[in-house]
C-alpha cells in the first residue's frame, strides 16, 4: 500500500512561481528537413524537421532567420 504523496513541489504549489517560458519564434525551412545554420557569433541553430526555433529575445538570431530567403516564418 502506498501513501499518498503530501510535499508538493514549490511550481505546483504557487503557479506564479513557476519561470515563464521564453515566447519562441518558428521558421519553417523551404528547401531542407535538416541542416545546422551558423549565425554571424558564431553560434549554431539546427533545422529539424523542417523547423527550426528560438527565443524572441534572441534579436540577433531572429534577425538571421528573418533575413534567410530560405526560410519563413510560422503562423502560431
Amino acid at each position: 500500500m502506498t501513501t499518498p504523496k503530501t510535499e508538493l513541489l514549490e511550481a505546483e504549489q504557487d503557479p506564479a512561481a513557476a519561470p515563464a517560458a521564453d515566447p519562441m519564434v518558428t521558421y519553417r525551412d523551404t528547401v531542407f528537413t535538416s541542416r545546422t545554420l551558423i549565425l554571424p557569433d558564431q553560434r549554431t541553430l539546427h533545422v529539424l524537421r523542417g523547423r527550426v526555433a528560438v527565443p524572441k529575445a534572441d534579436t540577433l538570431a531572429v534577425n538571421y532567420l528573418k533575413a534567410h530567403n530560405e526560410l519563413e516564418l510560422l503562423k502560431e
